[in-house]
């Protein structure tokens, strides 16, 4: 038997007993045993696998480039990125922009804005005109309703593409949105506006004013969201494709 043959009768046996994430942890164990470690094959691990809830702050801090790919600097650059955020949070006081019962959400927006140099202005996000045209493909009666009830345009876009589903989808479904987001790929969120749409069409369908069918979005039931982020990412893979270990 090849090693491929073995590695794939593993991985199969794994799933069948209910340990379906044994292979990948160890696959992303040998990656961050690199001194040096390698952002490129970190961010499609994170995109074609859940992280490990262990590894996942490191992937995400080395990712986001809050940490330098070298393990023996971490320790001093943490230092420095704690005193970093305390000098853009008084600044962001000072002019008054965020107080002390700003929403810890809004002020790490505000700190992006700062540092990226645009604090005045509000980013924009094309997303929702990407969510009308996937939600087409997949159900385009659906899109139809939203637009006679005038929804379409008052959908919670901030709720979902501004704060990342942050207050929509309970932290353990959250931060798999999260792995892809931090990896790259924004777009994934596009597709967990659909699967959300799709999974609760019967009630949004039952709804005929854009006042409720918003107040529904901006609340959905807990219940239902693993499954949502999983076929979100099913979705993600039909209409982008599923990213490639490189070599």
């Amino acid at each position: 038997m090849t090693e491929d043959s073995q590695r794939n009768f593993r991985s199969v046996y794994y799933e069948k007993v209910g340990f379906r994430g044994v292979e990948e942890k160890k696959s992303l164990e040998i990656l961050l045993k690199d001194d040096r470690l390698d952002t490129e094959k970190l961010c499609t691990f994170s995109q074609r696998f859940p992280l490990p809830s262990m590894y996942r702050a490191l992937v995400w801090k080395v990712l986001l480039g809050i940490l330098p790919p070298h393990h023996e600097s971490h320790a001093k650059v943490m230092m420095y990125r704690k005193e970093q955020y305390l000098d853009v949070l008084h600044a962001l006081k000072v002019v008054r922009f965020v107080s002390d019962a700003t929403p810890q959400a809004e002020v790490y927006l505000r700190m992006y804005q700062l540092e990226s140099g645009k604090l005045p202005r509000s980013p924009s996000f094309p997303l929702p005109k990407a969510f009308e045209q996937y939600l087409n493909l997949e159900d385009g009666r659906l899109l139809t309703h939203l637009k006679m009830c005038s929804a379409a345009p008052k959908l919670p876009y901030d709720l979902w593409f501004k704060r990342c589903f942050a207050g929509c989808l309970p932290e353990s479904s959250l931060q798999r949105v999260w792995d892809k987001v931090v990896s790259g790929s924004c777009k994934i969120l596009v597709f967990v506006a659909v699967e959300i749409l799709l999974t609760f069409k019967i009630k949004v369908m039952a709804l005929n004013s854009a006042e409720k069918i918003t107040k529904f979005l901006e609340n959905i039931p807990q219940d239902s969201s693993d499954a949502i982020v999983s076929k979100a990412i099913d979705l993600w893979h039909k209409h982008c494709g599923t990213p490639v270990h490189s070599s």
